[in-house]
């Protein structure tokens, strides 16, 4: 059964009694993994991978659409500094966003390319993409990117603004390219998650009590088009965004006392 239908089914289950707000609520995600900070299905499998973010194992975690682990794998060749987002190609390879700096004192971030998780045993390897900024610019925080068109685009986490790098998809050393910033209008504009849908027409941010609906932008400079904010009627820790189709996404959460820790969908106007 494929994702879709799964999520249809939980949905008709569901909807009248747990409908937080617009979003509503497709699983519990597992209570051993209280601080998920991103989530990601490929094209090549209904596997819902997901990451905790610093002080965490440094482990890519494969979920059913009732949010159970079915994949538990180490990545032994690198360290969880702070993985904070992540996205993936057309092959089915993951990539995992070493990015995070809420002390704005790192230089140098990652990404990390697992090759077909779906088919990798207990322990994996990662290829590194690393890169900085450039010299001229202060240390960033960073929680979101989307790989389009073989290059990743990074959104900072400012208060009341992001701004937008670029990266090649190429293993090896880089230094980020610099496109636009723009001003956030909302309460809490810290960005920290962010994906492209499939055609290329729709990016979304992601927020704890809101996301920005992206649209109408020139070429790759994705902050130059009309940026709608849509309000939940539901303020957590949300830290993941994925787009299944062009008009609906996955919601993560992290759990905090009694709230969160659930994966939601969402459907854009």
């Amino acid at each position: 059964m494929n994702l879709n239908i799964y999520l249809l089914l939980f949905t008709l289950l569901i909807s009248t009694s747990c409908n937080t707000g617009k979003l509503i609520v497709v699983a519990d995600l597992p209570s051993s993994l209280k601080e998920i900070s991103a989530i990601e299905k490929t094209k090549t499998s209904d596997i819902l991978w997901v990451v905790e973010d610093a002080g965490n194992k440094n482990n890519l975690y494969g979920l059913d659409v009732k949010g159970d682990i079915i994949k538990d794998i180490s990545i032994e060749n690198i360290q969880n500094i702070d993985w904070e987002d992540l996205t993936s190609d057309s092959f089915g390879n993951i990539y995992i966003g070493d990015f995070g700096n809420n002390n704005k004192k790192r230089k140098h971030f990652a990404i990390y390319k697992v090759s077909n998780p779906e088919k990798a045993n207990a322990v994996a390897t990662a290829e590194v993409i690393s890169f900085k900024l450039p010299n001229t610019m202060k240390s960033e925080d960073f929680e979101s990117f989307f790989l389009y068109n073989d290059t990743f685009y990074i959104f900072s986490k400012d208060h009341k603004e992001t701004k937008l790098f670029k990266v090649p998809n190429t293993i090896g050393d880089h230094e980020a390219s610099y496109i636009s910033e723009v001003k956030l209008k909302g309460k809490n504009t810290k960005v920290t998650s962010a994906d492209i849908s499939e055609d290329g027409k729709t990016v979304v941010l992601l927020n704890h009590g809101q996301l920005w609906k992206l649209a109408d932008y020139e070429s790759d400079d994705f902050l130059s088009g009309t940026i709608e904010a849509i309000t939940f009627d539901h303020d957590s820790q949300k830290e993941g965004i994925n787009f299944i189709d062009s008009k609906t996404v996955l919601i993560t959460d992290e759990k905090t006392k009694n709230e969160g820790g659930n994966l939601y969908k969402f459907i854009l106007k």
